[in-house]
C-alpha cells in the first residue's frame, strides 16, 4: 500500500526554528520530522512511499539520496519515478515526485497520481507525529467502505490546564488535551476514486472543495483517535517534540 506524504508547504510559522530547509526536514532529536512518520508507518509493514515535494524540494531530494547511498540494501530512492513489482528485495521503497512550488493540498496529490497507482492509499502531511493504531484505522476505513477516511483527534490545548481546590491551585498540566470537539488529524486513507473530486486546479486545497463535496455526498467516515497527537506548526510546538524526544517518552516511537 502506498503512503502519500505532502511535504511541499512553504511552513512560514515554523521559520524561526529554521528557514534553511523545508519543514518536513526540520530536525526532532537530529532525525527530520519525515523521517520520523516514515519510520512510524514502517513499524506497521508500510514502506512504500510517495513525497509530494515542492518548496525546497532539492533538499529532501539531496537527503533522500545520500540516505540510498548510506542504506543502499534498505531504501530504493526514485526521483520522479514509478515502480514496477518488487524493489529488489529491498525493505523501502520512496518515490520524490516534483508537485511544484506554489501546488496546494489537493493540487499535489492529483500531480502524484501516477506514482501511487489503484486501490487503497494512505496520505498524511508532513508535519505532524501521533501514535494513531493505522491496523485499526485501515480496518475502520475498510469496515465503513467510504472514499475516504479522517482520522479525528482532540489537540493538546495551549493553555495550562488548572486543577484547583477552593483558592489552592493542586494541579498543573501544561499540555491537556481539550475536552470537547475534534480536528483533522491527517492521516487519511483513501480510494482511488477520491481523484474524481480533486479537480483539475493546483490552487485546490484537499482540505475545502474536495472534502466538503465528499462530506455532502456522505462519502467521508472517521477514525477517533484519543492518544497522542501534535503537529509541529510554531517553536512551541517543535519545543515541545523535541523534550518528548529527549526525555526517551515520544508516543509516536514507543
Amino acid at each position: 500500500m502506498k503512503v502519500v506524504l505532502l511535504c511541499g508547504g512553504k511552513g512560514t510559522r515554523i521559520r524561526d526554528v529554521r528557514s534553511d530547509v523545508p519543514k518536513p526536514m526540520v530536525e526532532i532529536g537530529g532525525v527530520p520530522i519525515v523521517r520520523h512518520l516514515m519510520n512510524f508507518y514502517a513499524r506497521f509493514g508500510l514502506t512504500d512511499f510517495v513525497l509530494c515535494l515542492g518548496y525546497q524540494g532539492d533538499v529532501i531530494r539531496e537527503y533522500f539520496s545520500k540516505e540510498a547511498v548510506r542504506h543502499p540494501t534498505v531504501m530504493d530512492v526514485r526521483c520522479d519515478a514509478s515502480f514496477d513489482g518488487e524493489s529488489q528485495g529491498q525493505a523501502w521503497r520512496v518515490t520524490l515526485a516534483e508537485t511544484g512550488r506554489e501546488t496546494m493540498t489537493a493540487g499535489r496529490l492529483r500531480r502524484a497520481r501516477q506514482f501511487i497507482g489503484d486501490g487503497t492509499f494512505m496520505v498524511t502531511y508532513g508535519d505532524g507525529l501521533s501514535n494513531i493504531d493505522l491496523h485499526r484505522l485501515l480496518h475502520k476505513h475498510n469496515s465503513i467502505g467510504k472514499i475516504l477516511t479522517v482520522s479525528g483527534v482532540r489537540p493538546p490545548s495551549r493553555f495550562g490546564e488548572l486543577t484547583i481546590s477552593e483558592d489552592l491551585v493542586v494541579g498543573f498540566n501544561e499540555k491537556p488535551q481539550t475536552s470537547s470537539g475534534l480536528i483533522s488529524g491527517g492521516f487519511f486513507v483513501a480510494e482511488t476514486t477520491i481523484f474524481d473530486y480533486l479537480g483539475t486546479s493546483d490552487e485546490t486545497m484537499f482540505e475545502r472543495e474536495p472534502i466538503e463535496t465528499l462530506v455532502a455526498a456522505r462519502e467521508v467516515s472517521v477514525y477517533v483517535h484519543t492518544g497522542f497527537w501534535q503537529c509541529m506548526d510554531t517553536y512551541r510546538d517543535w519545543e515541545y517534540l523535541n523534550e518528548l524526544a529527549k526525555e526517551g517518552d515520544a508516543p509516536w516511537m514507543v
